[in-house]
């Protein structure tokens, strides 16, 4: 809870009201600014913005890049010669795409979806007990803050001035004692449509080589380098989020989805053999 030097606390966001967050009318708009302000320079090392965004949609790229380019070595192995079934291949790789896709979509929207159902719910209830059990609340909160190092002369001044707000109190709450913020979760729809179109990019990745080249030793070597450099083009973006180092990052995110498909194709190319 941030003071300032006059001695008023700066007002938190406005809570929103009983099915607010249900309606998707401007979720385009919020996760537009999401993005947007996840590529203005950060004004703080600890700044996270655009975070809610970024999270499916750098999940969903590298899960189909690993998941897709893993079917597609596995199909490829099963069918020999590097891939020489190029029909199978893109069957594969096709409704790997897909059904890939469309799971991360609604994963994605439902997971985003029962974490705002249960906030909704949770300020509701908060509301309540703020009007029936003032005095049960209060004793809650100052319990909180002082665990967490505050003097209990300090704590009964800060809940004393977050009860004067109804509106503040609840959002402390929810905050403090639940662990919940509407700010950290984003829109459900922006969450699955941004899963699914990640999803999709990735997987097309080593899909594309085989349907420009037609099959072959070249559409086979094309598809893992060209997925090699996406999935370290993917690490590299992670790096600015967790400030870790930028090489080291790709390099590991490459090398995984390497493992996975040389795994894949292994078996693919053992079953392969079993089954003729």
């Amino acid at each position: 809870m941030a003071v300032s030097p006059g001695g008023a606390t700066n007002r938190p966001p406005a809570l929103p009201e009983r099915g607010q967050m249900s309606r998707p009318v401007d979720w385009l708009a919020r996760a537009a600014a999401r993005v947007g302000a996840f590529f203005e320079p950060p004004t703080s090392p600890h700044e996270t913005r655009g975070a809610s965004v970024v999270r499916p949609i750098v999940f969903g790229a590298t899960d189909g890049l690993v998941c897709n380019l893993s079917l597609i070595m596995g199909v490829a192995g099963a069918a020999g010669a590097a891939g020489e079934d190029t029909h199978a291949i893109v069957i594969a790789g096709v409704a790997g795409l897909l059904a890939g896709g469309f799971s991360m979509a609604v994963g994605e929207y439902v997971s985003v979806r029962s974490q705002r159902e249960l906030l909704e719910y949770q300020i509701e209830l908060q509301r309540h007990q703020l009007h029936h059990t003032p005095e049960q609340e209060s004793d809650i909160l100052r319990e909180i803050y002082e665990a967490k190092g505050l003097s209990r002369a300090e704590a009964h001044l800060i809940v004393g001035r977050i009860m004067r707000d109804p509106e503040r109190a609840v959002d402390t709450f929810v905050r403090e004692e639940i662990g919940l913020s509407a700010e950290t979760m984003g829109s459900p729809v922006a969450a699955g449509l941004g899963s699914l179109s990640a999803f999709a990019v990735g997987a097309f990745v080593p899909l594309l080589p085989f349907l420009v080249f037609g099959g072959g030793r070249v559409a086979f070597g094309t598809s893992i380098g060209a997925s090699g450099i996406a999935l370290f083009a993917i690490g590299l973006a992670v790096s600015r989020l967790t400030h870790r180092h930028a090489i080291w990052t790709g390099v590991r995110q490459a090398a995984l989805g390497g493992l996975a498909a040389a795994v894949t194709f292994g078996i693919g190319s053992l079953l392969g053999t079993a089954v003729h």
